[in-house]
């Protein structure tokens, strides 16, 4: 029987890895220089949304073995491309809107991660409370970026560098501890030969 190829699966699993070292280390130049300009801040999230957005979607059809990380992703792809694209368009007159619509995206995502959870313990996955714990830190950052409780430009970068670290850390848990790739992986659906009898 022919193995499925894991291709798209290494890709996904090391594009979730890589975009979320990217997202913790944005997120910690975020709060370490919260004077950044509004429109580099425009132009480095449209542009990490955009590509994570792509990575996502390539999760979600790679199909690999648990279905846990990418179950959810056609949907936050398409969402996070979606977002990315409007951010770009206008980055310097969108960052009422960059902190609305990414507050949402991580409460959302934390939302998704946790039923990832929930599902991971069901299939003994031991990293199941740590994905939990991350998920529901990484929502209620996602609310205080969506609340705004304060004005000040700065306060509201160091949020958003916050948001995107537990994001990123959320997402690296995740990939690391529910994405297997298993070289000799079947298909879903066994394909049979029949022959007519005469």
């Amino acid at each position: 029987m022919k193995v499925r190829c894991v291709a798209p699966m290494k890709i996904a699993k090391i594009g979730y890895i890589v975009m979320s070292v990217i997202l913790c280390m944005v997120g910690l130049l975020f709060i370490a220089r919260p004077g950044i300009s509004v429109k580099v801040i425009g132009y480095v999230l449209g542009i990490m949304m955009i590509v994570f957005g792509c990575i996502r979607l390539v999760g979600y059809f790679s199909r690999d073995l648990f279905r846990l990380a990418f179950q959810y992703d056609l949907q936050f792809g398409t969402l996070l491309i979606a977002l990315g694209v409007i951010v770009l368009v206008r980055p310097r007159n969108v960052m009422n809107f960059i902190f609305i619509a990414l507050g949402i995206a991580v409460l959302a995502d934390g939302l998704f991660k946790v039923q990832i959870a929930v599902d991971s313990k069901k299939f003994g996955i031991k990293a199941w409370w740590l994905i939990l714990l991350l998920a529901v830190a990484a929502g209620c950052v996602g609310v205080l970026l969506v609340l705004r409780p304060v004005e000040s430009a700065h306060v509201l970068t160091v949020l958003l560098g916050f948001s995107l670290l537990a994001e990123g850390i959320l997402n690296l848990c995740v990939a690391v501890s529910t994405v297997k790739i298993i070289g000799h992986q079947k298909p879903d659906t066994l394909e049979s030969q029949y022959q007519e009898i005469e």
